[in-house]
């Protein structure tokens, strides 16, 4: 040992492997020294803490008996939870007007009519024809009915049916000017 100019002597310089150890022996000890110290019950459950009230974290491994969160979950399940959870209700119903429009309304009004938009709660159809629109306004409330049965009450309350739209002549590569076919739609 060396003298230090406190008088204290000072073990011997270390180099290489002792040096190595002597860091490594103090960053375990300074660990073993911050490491909190776990509680055991005196029941000897394993389910609670000592003072009896925070439960203990369970295990990884064999779930047990009966259900538990890490058992297998559903697709279906998992997926309408996350759907609750972030709020998309709404626009997952929205979806399904248009998606499943021959389901909701069936096929043989699907066969003849589209869903054009969905806006604050008002459906836009597009009718094949001028009669198919004049029926689809008298089927109206039976068709607000089955779409409220189908994905749901107050996600269309009013519907907009119009006839299939006539062409634009006002653009094109050849435009005339003036008011443009006269005897066409006569």
């Amino acid at each position: 040992m060396r003298p230090n100019v406190e008088g204290v002597e000072l073990p011997p310089p270390s180099t290489g492997p002792q040096l190595a150890r002597a860091v490594l022996d103090a960053a375990k000890a300074r660990r073993e020294a911050n490491r909190p110290r776990r509680r055991t019950s005196g029941s000897g459950d394993g389910e609670s803490g000592a003072d009896g009230g925070q439960p203990r974290r369970r295990l990884r491994g064999y779930s047990g008996p009966g259900p538990d969160p890490r058992d297998p979950q559903l697709f279906g399940d998992v997926l309408a939870r996350l759907m609750k959870a972030r709020g998309w209700q709404q626009p997952a119903a929205e979806a399904t007007v248009f998606g499943a429009w021959e389901r909701v309304v069936g096929p043989d009004i699907a066969k003849h009519s589209r869903p054009v938009k969905l806006e604050n709660g008002e459906l836009t159809v597009e009718a094949e024809s001028t009669a198919w629109a004049t029926q689809l306004r008298l089927l109206a409330a039976s068709l607000l009915r089955r779409i409220a049965a189908e994905v749901g009450h107050n996600v269309v309350r009013k519907l907009h049916i119009h006839g299939p739209a006539a062409p634009s002549w006002s653009r094109g590569p050849r435009r005339v000017r003036g008011r443009g076919p006269r005897d066409t739609y006569g």
